[in-house]
Parts: structure tokens; C-alpha cells; sequence
């Protein structure tokens, strides 16, 4: 079978490449910048020129392709390409794959999407999601909630850095994944039928609030946090006023993320019917704790090395007067 990966070397795409090609699997990449994607070639991945923001290059990218996973979408700092990449492009790259007989169709959405359907990037996962579903393309469509990775930026760094963590007052649950246990779960999805033509959650075995992933990072890494909560009713009125201006678009789109995270879902979907599928035990996905620890051990330990060389620098410079 041969894989055409879009936005492969994002945090998913890169992830999704790799196991492919450790599961066997003939794999092409969709990437406008070569040398950027210089790391997918070293893997052995097979390199494709292509640009959403150019649909007209996306026909050819599909000769010989079997099966396309789509783990691209727009950045929020980037919101003004969003119509034409997550929409336009993507209406072009789903009847392409039509034309072009295309076997399987793997699309990202977001877990909570149905309940938020006014955040433009929602929307359009919604319509592509429609858009799919309404083809006669063998799909399979996951709806994840957030990652590990997406964590590290948000929580750890602050802590280390003794910079404020920008909480709301009202915290959801949210049932993060690392992204290696979802490239291993749709890679393995491919091979099995009862994966086809569903729409289906693919989310962590525990759900975390905002404060809790913050005690846990405090935990491990032995440093208090600068906790900065932020009234829900402020981040609306900030929402609203943000909204009547063109160059402040981003700002709104990002705040209403915040909001969606700040809401109190119930989040009770269990990934046990999908790794029943798979005979894969849930024990084997791995925690957040397991993240968190090793994350924090790699930067201890380069600290560590960094401060002894700073040491042994010193000493030596020292020693030459």
C-alpha cells in the first residue's frame, strides 16, 4: 500500500510518517519545502512537491497513491489562509482523490467540534468532515481532543521559566494523546475493516484539568508554578471586542479556543471500543505522567551537563592566569 501524508512534517504528520514506514508501508509526503522536509527523505519517505495554498499541484501529488492521510490544518497565527487551505484546497483534494480511485481516506477532526460550531476552524473541519462522508471513498475519520506535545509549550516551559500560566477559572477535562499512540492506532486502522467509513474519538485513557496537569508538572519537576487565572466573562468580552477588527481575527480565534478548553464537558467517551478493535490493551498507551517524567529528566539532565561545563570552564580559564 502506498501512503500520501499531507502536513507531514507537523507534530502528528512527522509521527504518522515514521510509523508507516517502520509498519512497512511505501510512503510519500506532500511538502512544499524540500530542504525543511530533508528529515522525512532520511527516514525514507519519498518527497512530493505540492502546496494547498496552490491546489492546481495537488492532482498530480495522487498518481500511484493508494490511501491519503490528511494531518494537515491551518496554524491559528495563520487564520487568514484558513478558508482556502482547510476548505477550498481541501474540497480540491478530496474530488481529486475520487477521480484519481483512491481506496482510503484518513482525516483529522477535533473531538469537541459539534458543540462549537461558530470557531471558524471548527466549522471547517465540520464541512470537510461532510464533504468525505458524502463521497464514495472508503474514510475513516478521527476526532482527537489534544496532545502531549501541545502540554510542554503550555505548562512546562512556564514552570521552568518562572513565567505566569494563563488559566480560567472554569477548567474542563480534557483526555490529551501522545501522538506516537495515534500513528501506531491509525496505521493499524488501515488493515482493518471495521475501521471503514466511521467517524470515531481517538483520545488518552485519563482526562486532565488545567490545574492538574499543573500540579503534576510541579510534581516532577520539584518547581512552583505562577498561576494567572483569567475570569471566563473577561476572555468573552475580550472575544466580542477583538472581533470588529480585521487584524485582530487571530486574537479572537485563539481566545475562543480558550474558551472552548474553559467549558465543563463531560467528557466520558472510553477508547476501548477502538484499541478492542486493534487487541491492543489501553495499558499500553502512555500516560502523561511517563511524558511529563522523561520531558523533565531530558532538561534536568542537559542542565545539569550545561552548568558542569560552565564549571569546567571557569576552572580552566582560572587556571591560566
Amino acid at each position: 500500500m502506498s501512503l500520501l501524508v499531507i502536513g507531514s512534517t507537523g507534530t502528528l504528520g512527522r509521527q504518522i510518517v515514521r510509523q508507516s514506514l517502520n509498519d512497512g508501508f511505501q510512503v510519500k509526503c506532500f511538502v512544499r519545502n524540500f530542504r525543511k522536509a530533508s528529515f522525512l527523505k532520511e527516514w525514507g519517505a519519498e518527497l512530493i512537491y505540492g502546496d494547498l495554498t496552490s491546489p492546481e499541484t495537488i492532482p498530480l501529488a495522487l498518481y500511484g497513491i493508494t490511501a491519503i492521510i490528511d494531518c494537515s490544518t491551518t496554524r491559528l497565527n495563520d487564520l487568514y489562509n484558513a478558508e482556502l487551505i482547510d476548505l477550498k484546497a481541501k474540497y480540491i483534494l478530496i474530488e481529486s482523490a475520487v477521480k484519481a480511485n483512491i481506496k482510503q481516506y484518513i482525516f483529522f477532526s477535533i473531538l469537541i467540534s459539534n458543540r462549537d460550531r461558530e470557531i471558524l476552524l471548527i466549522r471547517l473541519k465540520l464541512l470537510i468532515e461532510s464533504r468525505i462522508q458524502n463521497t464514495n471513498i472508503n474514510f475513516t475519520i478521527f476526532r482527537i481532543p489534544g496532545f502531549f506535545q501541545g502540554l510542554i509549550p503550555q505548562y512546562a516551559i512556564p514552570i521552568l521559566d518562572k513565567n505566569s500560566i494563563w488559566i480560567t477559572s472554569e477548567s474542563s477535562s480534557i483526555p490529551y494523546i501522545n501522538t506516537q499512540d495515534i500513528a501506531k492506532i491509525v496505521i493499524k486502522s488501515l488493515a482493518i475493516n471495521q475501521f471503514i467509513n466511521k467517524s470515531l474519538p481517538l483520545v488518552g485513557s485519563k482526562t486532565w484539568t488545567s490545574l492538574e496537569i499543573v500540579e503534576l508538572c510541579e510534581k516532577i519537576s520539584g518547581k512552583r508554578a505562577k498561576i494567572a487565572r483569567v475570569p471566563i466573562f473577561l476572555l468573552k468580552l475580550i472575544m466580542y471586542l477583538t472581533k470588529f477588527f480585521q487584524w485582530t481575527w487571530n486574537i479572537s480565534e485563539r481566545l475562543a479556543f480558550v474558551e472552548v478548553l474553559s467549558e465543563n464537558y463531560n467528557l466520558t467517551i472510553s477508547i476501548n471500543e477502538i484499541l478492542g478493535l486493534l487487541e491492543t490493551d489501553i495499558t499500553n498507551l502512555e500516560s502523561l505522567e511517563n511524558y511529563l517524567q522523561e520531558y523533565f529528566q531530558r532538561i534536568m539532565r542537559k542542565l545539569k551537563e550545561l552548568n558542569y561545563q560552565i564549571l569546567s570552564n571557569e576552572n580552566l580559564n582560572q587556571n591560566n592566569f
